[in-house]
C-alpha cells in the first residue's frame, strides 16, 4: 500500500505543478472586425452555438479552460480554429465553402465538443448545413466530396 500512497502523492504533485505552466490561459477575445453576410439570423444563431467557440473571437471561456492540461488542449483548438476560419474577422479572401460539407459529414463540430457543450439536434444540424451552403456556397454540392479535390490536385 505504501507504493499506492506514493503514487497518489506524485500524481497530485504533478497535477498541481502543471497548473503553473503559462500556456493555455491566454483567453483573449479580440474585437469582432467583420462577419459574413449570413443568409438568415437562424444560420448565425446555429453557427454561434456550434462553431463560434473555436471559429470566432467570441469564445466562451468556461471554468475548465483554466485547468491544465485541459486548458492546453482547448487553447490549441481555438488557436487552430481561428487560423483556419474566423467568422469575426471575415473578409472576401476567406473561404467558407467547406463549412457545409464539414458539418454534413460530421467532422465539425468535433465529438469532444459535444461532451462539454450542448449539441445541435439532427434538425438543427440540417438547418445549419443548408444555411452555411446558402451563405458560403457548398464545395461538396452534387456529391463530389474529397475525391474530386484529389483529382483536381493531380492535374496541377
Amino acid at each position: 500500500m505504501n507504493w499506492v500512497r506514493r503514487g497518489l502523492i506524485l500524481l497530485v504533485g504533478v497535477a498541481i505543478a502543471i497548473q503553473f505552466v503559462p500556456y493555455g490561459r491566454d483567453h483573449e477575445n479580440p474585437p469582432v472586425l467583420a462577419e459574413p453576410a449570413w443568409d438568415s439570423p437562424t444560420t448565425r444563431d446555429l453557427a454561434q452555438r456550434a462553431c463560434f467557440d473555436c471559429h470566432s473571437n467570441e469564445t466562451e471561456w468556461r471554468w475548465y479552460t483554466n485547468v491544465a492540461p485541459i486548458s492546453w488542449f482547448i487553447q490549441n483548438e481555438v488557436d487552430e480554429g481561428r487560423a483556419e476560419l474566423n467568422f469575426s474577422e471575415w473578409s472576401a479572401a476567406q473561404e467558407g465553402e467547406e463549412s457545409a460539407g464539414t458539418v454534413r459529414d460530421g467532422s465539425m463540430p468535433p465529438r469532444f465538443y459535444a461532451l462539454t457543450r450542448s449539441r445541435l439536434t439532427d434538425a438543427e444540424t440540417q438547418t445549419l448545413t443548408l444555411g452555411l451552403a446558402a451563405t458560403f456556397g457548398d464545395e461538396y454540392e452534387g456529391g463530389g466530396g474529397d475525391d474530386d479535390d484529389e483529382e483536381e490536385d493531380d492535374d496541377d
